[in-house]
């Protein structure tokens, strides 16, 4: 790891002696460390004279490996000194009903991290996640970050919806659909108060059309529920169908396009609460997007 952090220092500052104050060691040091990592993997890493002449090709790729290894080597000190220094505690966290698979998600990182941690998740509308945080009623949130305009919250994006129309297995739809096509259908959407609802609304408007909604309500389950029964068709965000729903559901693309980026919210001030913060910090190394997509790539 010493080897490794000399020679990405290198890499920044193109100066042994540069590189080495950075390190807080000689430049004897720093070089001679450099010299050993190259004996131990048997490759040329840095061109030198007296004086630094640049990387090697094959020193390009393995500054690239020490990066990530460096990367992951600080994410176990982040996550160690989480276990050390905070043993558990008690989180609220709001959630969008199309965000409630993800922060099933988020909530068991956490706990298998923080083995005395206690959590309240609540499905809640933008509005009252909001609201919420202001009160301080709850720790986090997880809504549409072109929602959150006000500059009292910091703000950092998770993954990106992307949405599709939901079908029973038996109904013989086009597996690509125009939103002028949709609108004709029975749906079942999320109810007015709600984001996601205003997100599809203003695609409909878009289109020149107006959605048939024969049912809303501000629970996901029910949206699934009318979709598999046949009754109803729904249109929700990918990443709101867990993989167990799919296998009596369809999902049919829907053009063109639309997406939405969903974010971890919270109230800004300094100190944020110790607990607070270890948990914006695992979710900021979580790759959402990839954990979500993987399971349901094939229905599309």
């Amino acid at each position: 790891m010493r080897q490794l952090t000399y020679l990405v220092a290198l890499d920044k500052h193109r100066h042994f002696g540069r590189a080495a104050e950075n390190c807080h060691v000689s430049q004897p040091a720093l070089s001679n460390g450099i010299s050993e990592l190259e004996r131990e993997l048997g490759l040329v890493i840095v061109k030198r004279n007296r004086t630094f002449q640049g990387i090697t090709p094959e020193g390009e790729r393995v500054i690239a490996w020490a990066r990530k290894v460096l990367a992951s080597l600080e994410g176990l000190r982040q996550e160690a000194e989480l276990v050390r220094n905070i043993p558990g505690g008690h989180l609220a966290i709001g959630a969008i009903p199309s965000a409630i698979h993800p922060v099933t998600l988020l909530s068991a990182e956490c706990r298998d991290i923080i083995n005395s941690l206690t959590l309240d998740i609540q499905s809640l509308s933008t509005q009252d996640i909001l609201r919420k945080l202001r009160e301080q009623d709850i720790h986090l949130g997880l809504t549409y970050d072109r929602a959150v305009v006000d500059e009292a919250f910091d703000v950092m994006p998770l993954f990106t919806e992307r949405y599709v129309l939901v079908a029973d297995e038996q109904a013989t739809l086009p597996r690509e659909l125009s939103w002028t096509d949709v609108a004709g259908y029975p749906l079942c959407l999320l109810s007015q108060d709600m984001q996601n609802r205003r997100i599809l609304d203003e695609m409909f408007r878009q289109a020149g059309a107006t959605p048939n909604a024969v049912i809303e309500t501000n629970a996901i389950p029910i949206l699934l529920a009318e979709a598999q029964s046949g009754r109803a068709f729904s249109i929700m965000p990918l990443s709101a169908l867990p993989a167990l729903y799919a296998v009596r559901l369809r999902v049919h693309t829907i053009m063109p396009e639309h997406s939405a980026d969903v974010c971890l919210v919270r109230l800004k001030r300094e100190p944020q609460p110790p607990l607070c913060d270890a948990v914006w910090r695992l979710a900021a190394n979580m790759d959402f997007q990839k954990i979500l997509d993987r399971p349901l790539a094939d229905l599309l």
